[in-house]
């Protein structure tokens, strides 16, 4: 299977599984993947991770898909801007736990994420220039977002390899384990974010997507916007409950 898809409690991971290509997409990984971002949408998934099988993470695209001059437009149009997007409309939290090469649309792909775990043995490389393309599947929407339009520009341009202690200090990820602590250490993350209250983590994510194409009075407006709608759910009522009672709060996410 091109997708394994496992569930622990309120914890869906999603592993791409294509060890021998370094997980690189084809057309049947695509769909696989299209359909577990589906079942994530489930109201009892509180938290995604998406990790790889074997020594990659993603290395995008399975350039033996391009045989026979096929529209490379076309094939982001229907396969990586859907999951993309599918992936940013979850309404909860999702962690990447990069095992190994993030390169090209994978590299996007890590970044589309909301949290960042990094296996000492990971690297970032842009891919794209490389081989005469240039980022897509939101690489350039993402990373500029996490690092900033100068140094993702360089960095695409330049196509380098970047190891997981330098993501780190440019902040392109969050954290770097030992590779045989990164399963647990993401597992951990995941299970501490199902516990908070997710569907005010939905309206972060969205809040934060829109901070940088937003003038100062339109985030304000958003702002107050999401925060009615916070005000209103059954978490928030838990949250000033549990604060008053001086216990630990149980959120549902709604």
């Amino acid at each position: 299977m091109e997708v394994e898809v496992t569930r622990d409690g309120a914890v869906v991971t999603i592993t791409l599984n294509r060890p021998d290509k370094l997980n690189a997409f084809d057309d049947a990984m695509h769909a696989r993947f299209r359909s577990a971002l589906r079942d994530a949408r489930g109201a009892d998934v509180r938290a995604v991770v998406l990790t790889g099988a074997g020594r990659g993470f993603c290395v995008g695209q399975d350039l033996a898909s391009f045989s026979g001059g096929r529209d490379v437009g076309a094939l982001l149009r229907e396969t990586y801007h859907p999951n993309i997007r599918a992936l940013r409309g979850l309404e909860k939290p999702v962690i990447a736990a990069l095992n190994g090469a993030a390169a090209g649309a994978g590299l996007s792909l890590a970044a589309a994420c909301d949290v960042r775990i990094a296996a000492e043995s990971a690297t970032f490389v842009p891919a794209f220039v490389n081989v005469g393309l240039v980022p897509d599947s939101g690489g350039s929407y993402f990373l500029t977002h996490l690092i900033g339009p100068g140094r993702a520009a360089e960095w695409m341009m330049s196509g380098r390899k970047l190891d997981a202690a330098e993501a780190l200090a440019w902040g392109l990820v969050s954290e770097v384990t030992a590779a045989g602590e990164l399963a647990a250490r993401a597992a951990e993350q995941a299970a501490a974010l199902a516990e908070m209250p997710t569907a005010a983590i939905a309206m972060h994510r969205r809040l934060f997507d829109q901070a940088p194409l937003n003038a100062l009075d339109q985030q304000l407006e958003l702002e107050a916007q999401m925060q009615a709608a916070a005000a209103r759910s059954e978490d928030f009522a838990e949250g000033v409950a549990a604060f008053r009672e001086k216990r630990p709060p149980r959120f549902a996410g709604r």
